[in-house]
């Protein structure tokens, strides 16, 4: 199966263009293509039927994604919390009390996120196997910490992958970017525009925390979670949607690395001390995130006609214990149908979604036909959340 090839070989059938499946007048005929039905891919309520757009033929079924592929990367270091004592000055009750983490996983000096991404992406891409031949078509990388600021990380994640030059970007929401690199990749399969989609959350937080800082240095650690998209139909286990996304940039500079972009560098003085780690103000993003994710999820439920009574799983973004507990009381949701990973490692941001679903599938806390909630929030301020039924997907 595909994986990471010699130098100058790709795969066969990850090009940017159109795949063969997309071109056949059949294919085409049970395409829809409107500004609503391609974000919100899944469920079967009345929203979906309304929008399936005017006009359409009776027959015509729209293009979901699927997923048929997941796996995470973390980094070899292991760091509990006995390691970070001395550096930030509390103790491992204290991060314990007021996180839920226990330890979390740093990069190695000189690695990098694309080097984390391409090892979750290469697992998910050799494991799975839905017997359509393999590779992707499009990359999507969602992730606060690229190599660079330019250019974008995805390209050459996928080329270090064997990809042929596939349709390859960025996706930055911070720790929100998993769920909106799915409601992306389900835009682009439901368009026509790819028919397997590599989405990969990968993040070294570690590299922008600053040295001592004791409110955010014992949250966050590093690592990577893969998942591989195909189209489908909307009824078929593993359909993701529908979604629902908002944000609110009054509260940019709640979650914040405040150098290195155009404001500070507008100023053509260099930064402040400090300037170029991450900032984050706790207690109103601790409000904000438990509001936001809390009513993001109800209104997916509305646009699914699901009640709350049949989510099995919800999978929130791995931010904090108290605010995952927080998010599942407001929703009704009991403690033990809410996926919890973050004592392990850490808060990972845009991976933590992905790592944590690939935890709880090996551990068998995630079951085939189960009704999943998928909940983020993060900078910008950004949130999203949606709906999925659990899908037979093995673990790379």
């Amino acid at each position: 199966m595909p994986g990471p090839l010699p130098d100058g070989q790709k795969h066969a059938n990850s090009s940017h263009t159109q795949p063969e499946y997309f071109k056949s007048s059949e294919a085409a005929s049970s395409l829809v293509v409107g500004s609503l039905a391609v974000t919100h891919t899944g469920g079967s309520g009345a929203y979906n039927r309304a929008h399936m757009g005017r006009g359409a033929r009776q027959s015509v079924q729209r293009l979901a994604a699927i997923l048929c592929g997941l796996a995470r990367h973390l980094p070899e270091r292991r760091v509990p919390n006995q390691e970070l004592i001395d550096s930030l000055g509390v103790s491992g009750e204290w991060i314990v009390q007021r996180t839920g983490i226990r330890e979390r996983y740093f990069a190695a000096p000189g690695e990098a996120t694309s080097d984390l991404a391409v090892a979750a992406g290469a697992k998910v891409l050799a494991a799975a196997d839905d017997g359509a031949g393999g590779g992707a078509d499009a990359v999507i990388l969602a992730t606060t910490t690229p190599d660079q600021t330019c250019p974008a990380t995805a390209p050459l994640i996928a080329e270090r992958l064997g990809l042929s030059t596939p349709l390859a970007m960025d996706v930055s929401a911070a720790c929100a970017g998993f769920v909106y690199g799915l409601g992306t990749a389900a835009g682009l399969i439901s368009a026509g525009i790819a028919k397997r989609v590599l989405l990969i959350g990968a993040e070294t937080y570690s590299t922008i925390l600053a040295p001592g800082d004791r409110v955010n240095g014992a949250i966050f650690g590093d690592g990577a979670g893969a998942v591989l998209l195909r189209a489908g139909a909307p009824d078929e286990p593993g359909a993701i949607g529908p979604f629902d996304f908002g944000s609110d940039g009054s509260g940019h500079e709640l979650i914040m690395v405040p150098a290195g972009g155009s404001r500070q560098r507008s100023r053509g003085v260099p930064p402040e001390p400090g300037e170029e780690y991450f900032t984050m103000n706790g207690q109103p993003v601790y409000r904000q995130a438990i509001q936001r994710m809390a009513e993001s999820c109800q209104r997916v439920l509305d646009l699914a006609e699901i009640p709350v009574a049949k989510i099995d799983r919800l999978v929130p973004h791995q931010a904090n214990l108290r605010i995952l507990h927080a998010v599942a009381a407001r929703l009704g949701i009991a403690e033990d149908r809410c996926v919890a990973n973050i004592a392990q490692v850490g808060n990972t941001a845009a991976a933590s979604i992905p790592i944590a679903l690939a935890d709880a599938t090996s551990s068998g806390q995630m079951q085939p036909g189960q009704h999943v909630l998928l909940t983020a929030f993060g900078g910008g301020l950004a949130w999203g959340s949606c709906y999925l039924t659990w899908p037979d997907v093995h673990i790379a």
